[in-house]
């Protein structure tokens, strides 16, 4: 039964995933983000079954049908990531499935909209290295709205504390102090901006061990780019952004308590 509604909500998650390959694409663009999709190469319609998720890129050998043009890696990858993402959720709270179906659903829906947006925020970043003020931004509203309603085992009104309230301030003045002091050489501002909404999402405690987890992460794959990748030097860029939201993820799930 458990193994059977995980992979429903895995495979609403490729569903979803695909959708928010769209978002990226089209975010900051003139497109809007409805309407067919099209190959970015030779802009040719897609026909649907081009479009099922995950099994139309291998289908298709990752090549647009039309002009044979090499379609991106990051679609299956974005697909594949928000299915397990979707999946893990409902693993994390599947006894508030079987004990409250409709708290549930509210607990789910709010966590799937949050980590989507974190996805969309994520790869965004990792294409372009910039992270939009208004994803941020929408994503700390949800994330102060969720002071409110959620806790650590999903959804419960009550009235936040001191410490709930001050804790997105509190996990982003490091990384506002790091763009200070370096005048943005070691940490965007866009970092800082996003760690607002991870620090009320998460709570100071599961926060401050995503955040480290963040550094062990992007420590290890940058100084392996730097000794194995020709294209990596000491001085190269690397977006912070997609290290930051999989330690969220990571002590989101397994409620990493490391302080």
């Amino acid at each position: 039964m458990i193994t059977l509604l995980a992979t429903i909500f895995f495979v609403f998650g490729l569903i979803i995933g695909s959708f928010l390959n769209v978002v990226i694409a089209r975010l900051n663009t003139e497109r809007s983000f409805g309407g067919r999709s099209a190959c970015m190469s030779c802009r040719s319609t897609l026909c649907w079954y081009e479009l099922i998720p995950l099994i139309s890129f291998f289908a298709l050998r990752g090549r647009c049908r039309t002009c044979k043009s090499k379609i991106s890696s990051i679609y299956p990858i974005v697909e594949l990531t928000t299915g397990f993402i979707f999946s893990a959720l409902f693993l994390k709270f599947q006894d508030v499935f079987f004990f409250n179906t409709l708290i549930f659903s509210f607990t789910y829906a709010y966590y799937a909209l949050m980590f989507s947006l974190l996805v969309v925020i994520g790869v965004y970043d990792f294409k372009h290295k910039i992270i939009p003020d208004i994803l941020s931004l929408v994503l700390g509203i949800f994330g102060f709205i969720g002071l409110f309603f959620f806790n650590d085992y999903g959804f419960y009104p009550h009235v936040p504390s001191i410490l709930e309230f001050l804790s997105g301030l509190l996990i982003a003045v490091p990384f506002a102090l790091f763009w200070i002091v370096s005048s943005g050489t070691w940490m965007g501002l866009g970092d800082a901006k996003l760690a607002i909404g991870l620090g009320w999402l998460l709570g100071l405690s599961r926060a401050l061990s995503g955040v480290m987890v963040a550094f062990w992460i992007g420590a290890i794959v940058g100084l392996s780019l730097v000794i194995f990748s020709k294209k990596h030097g000491m001085k190269s860029e690397i977006p912070f952004a997609p290290y930051l939201i999989l330690g969220t993820l990571l002590a989101f799930l397994f409620e990493l308590h490391l302080f």
